[in-house]
């Protein structure tokens, strides 16, 4: 066996819209438990942890940076390296800016590039398909995971192999890529036994990956070489360069460089994996009972058959009466029911609420920020009512409004808070006003989250009405900064 410890690179950056409303734009699916305890983003870090495997590189965005720590601080996980990309241009500029900086550091670094929104619940057979791998990364092939197909999926893509798995694990030289097929062509795929589903993993030595993009994709590798040549830290995370990295070709990893490489492997993976496309997938991995049907949270099913029914807001009571081959999804700002045939077209429903210009299209209820999270109880004309929870130890920034005055309750732990000049500590059932263009700050002294509730008043209520001064996270001006 080839001796190698695998550098696991978690991409997180992305957005998808079918599992919505639980999954939106400023909270995807991926940091939320979706199935089981814990998050698909969890569950991605934790499949590539032990003796075979070093600390973990991540890739995301701005937004999701303090989120991506606070979940891996829950697993008492230190990642080798966070890389912020400045926007998104898909997954070639992602995989090769890994590669780029695993390569820096270990010119012998192979990488283990995987999505973190699937569920692949055998991870000691994950873990072992992914070293049989390394004899053919150690020859210089490029490893891409093809799962066993169980049935003839229209909503996977495939990889055609040279030939059908001898079923010894062994890694087979890949004849192309295969789009999402008809059902008749995946039929005939399934039946002829050298296709297998393409789970979008891939195991490779940096040195390799960067060679591909240098012969197929040079535009690529010199805007991102840039970015990571030009990139600078901050707080721990490794900021790439914005201007190279907006010069890159916005493409995927397949098409950059995948289905161009001749030096392309397949390891067979029969074990059970899903991408949770949409609720029908969540359905599926979430053991239905004996009438097909799978509640979670406060959800109850009466005479019901086929069906998802799930309830994400305390307090929320969903309950179905008669329903067959339904998806309801609730949570106390939006409500999807949906017939499960049609999972696929949850996306129709974002793009309809973006139309109208709703808000529960992309905004998540509970707003995640490094100190904690707040959600909206009540909005109107001139008044808004929040509640804010903030961790132990954490700080809001020193800032000030120019539109609107606040009143904040303590209705849990204490609060330290400062107004201009005074600064004094408020426990429960303390208030404090602060003025129209004070400058304020909160925070949570103590060893309990601090809960409290805040009052505005003003003529613009929105969250880009911050002007920052201080700030333990480096933000800068507006909403998240």
């Amino acid at each position: 066996m080839v001796e190698v410890k695998i550098y696991p690179c978690i991409l997180c950056g992305g957005s998808g819209t079918r599992l919505w409303p639980l999954s939106r734009k400023s909270y995807p699916k991926q940091f939320v438990p979706l199935v089981g305890t814990g998050t698909l983003f969890q569950a991605s870090v934790l499949r590539a942890t032990g003796a075979d495997f070093a600390a973990p590189i991540i890739l995301t965005n701005s937004d999701f940076r303090f989120i991506v720590t606070e979940q891996l601080a829950e697993l008492g996980i230190d990642p080798a390296a966070i890389l912020i990309e400045p926007e998104g241009r898909n997954t070639a500029p992602a995989v090769l800016a890994a590669a780029l900086h695993a390569h820096g550091a270990d010119p012998e670094a192979t990488l283990l590039v995987m999505p973190s929104d699937h569920d692949i619940p055998a991870t000691a057979d994950f873990q072992a398909t992914v070293i049989r791998g390394l004899e053919a990364t150690a020859r210089g092939q490029i490893v891409t995971f093809g799962i066993t197909p169980t049935r003839p999926e229209t909503g996977y893509g495939y990889l055609e192999l040279t030939e059908a798995p001898a079923g010894d694990g062994a890694a087979i030289p890949l004849h192309k890529f295969v789009e999402k097929p008809d059902l008749g062509r995946a039929e005939a795929m399934l039946a002829s036994g050298n296709y297998l589903w393409n789970a979008g993993i891939f195991l490779f030595r940096a040195q390799d990956m960067i060679a591909a993009f240098e012969r197929f994709a040079p535009a690529v590798l010199a805007a991102v070489r840039a970015a990571t040549d030009a990139a600078r830290v901050d707080l721990g995370f490794l900021r790439l360069a914005p201007e190279p990295w907006a010069r890159s070709p916005d493409i995927s990893i397949n098409y950059a460089v995948m289905e161009k490489a001749p030096n392309l492997s397949v390891v067979p993976f029969d074990g059970a994996w899903s991408d949770l496309g949409g609720w029908d997938a969540v359905w599926a991995v979430s053991g239905p009972d004996g009438a097909g049907v799978v509640t979670r949270g406060e959800a109850s099913a009466i005479d019901c058959t086929n069906s998802l029914l799930r309830s994400d807001s305390d307090g929320l009571q969903l309950v179905g009466i008669g329903l067959d081959n339904i998806i309801a999804v609730a949570m106390n700002d939006a409500v999807l029911i949906a017939d499960k045939r049609r999972a696929q077209d949850v996306k129709e429903a974002v793009s309809l609420l973006k139309s109208k210009a709703a808000k529960q299209a992309v905004q998540f209820p509970k707003d995640h920020r490094p100190w904690g999270w707040f959600e909206t109880l009540a909005l109107a004309d001139r008044f808004q009512v929040k509640r804010i929870v903030v961790k132990p130890g954490a700080s809001l920034s020193l800032q000030s409004h120019h539109h609107r005055s606040e009143h904040w309750i303590v209705v849990q732990g204490t609060a330290r808070v400062t107004v201009d000049d005074t600064v004094r500590l408020i426990t429960e059932n303390q208030s404090v006003y602060v003025p129209l263009g004070a400058v304020h700050r909160m925070e949570n002294p103590g060893k309990v989250p601090m809960v409290l509730i805040e009052v505005q008043t003003g003529a613009y209520l929105g969250e880009d009405d911050i002007v920052r001064y201080e700030d333990l996270y480096a933000r800068g001006p507006g909403a998240k900064g």
